[in-house]
């Protein structure tokens, strides 16, 4: 375990985090489910990650684009890995349960009912209980399908909006299984505020097609005022005239963007066309869209004519939206990325270190930082098992008959707790 605590003006925010004393019991894997996790560790809950015995969660272990997953949404948790197959193990998840707030899971409806740690079991023998499942479809006739970000992508629209006419094309990250942790950590907040009032829990759910419908709404509603049906984004006619990539003099790219008729103004003059800012027929941003087969192609000669750094350079100084096109791997080298606060360090199986981004937040002007380092696969468990009572002997025995399991030996780390 690491202790990020210390005199770091970042970190010390740590001991003063609003989920401070909340304890969240996570039985999650993948994405959407470790996000809702993140979200409240960071903020200072005390989340237990349930793992299966042995090697943990099958999320530790996915190659190629899932390789992030587990490093990316799982640092401030602590794990205990145990046999809920066992009579043993389940019983002491659920006394885990018993000094819980918040249960979260994320895995195929009725999975957890079978053992007794559904939402109806649960939150009648723990009425303050909050428990959050995130699924891939909330009440509905969908609501058995086995969905994935994929899945949900497709069949609701977004994917048909991202690729190219006849080519639908999933978004470049989990958008809806990190957006759907998102609000599952909002419907828990909010469910602990209300128990202030109440002292009753109730049972939150997240669902992965919702939150894709929830991102399409604007293209629906598109269709509603409008009464015709959205462009995908490649073909789509742009509510602004010049917000485009540009090709640079060094053969590189460059978006810029042009939004309002003062930023135009500030264009034309910075670029060198005036001539353009004092057309009447191109003084509105509607006249601009209209028109954009006429000036766009001028547009697009100035802007070769300068390397991709001048440009940029140019548009900071005149105020203008701009972006270099860059890859996620090159953002560890992202000057403001990497202002103090803004990535978390944490340790990889191999034991090298990397930097993650941190939550998106400042509290007070700080960024919630690393209280935890990413958990081993039953890394806590002796440390939570004494926490429940167990001593030294007890945690012995059931590490020796496989009912937990950790990295290094738990009564090791039971003497030393």
């Amino acid at each position: 375990m690491t202790d990020a605590l210390g005199d770091d003006p970042v970190q010390t925010i740590a001991k003063v985090l609003p989920l401070a004393g909340v304890r969240v019991i996570e039985f999650s894997h993948m994405v959407m489910g470790p996000t809702c996790g993140l979200i409240l560790g960071d903020l200072g809950a005390d989340v237990i990650k349930i793992e299966p015995v042995g090697a943990g969660d099958n999320t530790r272990r996915l190659p190629g684009s899932g390789a992030g997953f587990f490093p990316t949404y799982n640092r401030n948790k602590r794990s205990l890995a145990v046999d809920l197959k066992s009579s043993e193990g389940l019983a002491l998840v659920k006394r885990l349960i018993a000094s819980a707030d918040v249960v979260t899971e994320n895995f195929r409806p009725g999975a957890l009912d079978k053992q007794g740690l559904g939402a109806e079991a649960l939150c009648a023998e723990h009425p303050r209980l909050i428990y959050c499942s995130l699924k891939g479809f909330l009440t509905g006739p969908y609501e058995q399908r086995t969905a994935l970000d994929e899945v949900v992508q497709m069949m609701g629209g977004l994917a048909y909006m991202t690729g190219p006419p006849g080519r639908p094309l999933r978004a470049g990250a989990s958008v809806n299984d990190v957006m759907g942790g998102m609000f599952a950590a909002i419907g828990i907040l909010a469910a602990l505020q209300e128990r202030h009032t109440t002292d009753r829990g109730q049972v939150i759910r997240s669902g992965l097609f919702e939150n894709n419908m929830f991102l399409v709404a604007q293209h629906m509603a598109q269709f509603a005022v409008t009464g015709k049906a959205a462009a995908p984004m490649p073909a789509r006619i742009s509510a602004w005239a010049v917000y485009d990539v540009f090709e640079t003099g060094d053969d590189d790219q460059v978006f810029v963007g042009v939004v309002t008729d003062t930023q135009w103004q500030l264009f034309c003059e910075a670029f060198g066309c005036g001539d353009l800012a004092g057309d009447p027929d191109l003084a509105t941003n509607p006249q601009r869209v209209h028109a954009r087969e006429r000036f766009m192609p001028r547009l697009r000669e100035i802007l070769r004519q300068h390397d991709r750094a001048a440009i940029m350079q140019v548009c900071e100084r005149a105020g203008l939206p701009f972006a270099a096109i860059t890859r996620p791997d090159e953002m560890f080298d992202d000057p403001h990325l990497n202002h103090p606060g803004a990535m978390v360090g944490v340790t990889l199986p191999d034991g090298r270190t990397t930097m993650i981004p941190a939550l998106p937040l400042e509290l007070n002007g700080v960024r919630p930082g690393l209280r935890l380092d990413l958990p081993e696969a039953g890394g806590h468990g002796a440390e939570i098992l004494t926490e429940l009572g167990l001593d030294p002997t007890e945690i012995e025995d059931l590490a020796t008959r496989g009912i937990v399991s950790g990295p290094t030996g738990l009564r090791a780390r039971a003497d030393a707790a």
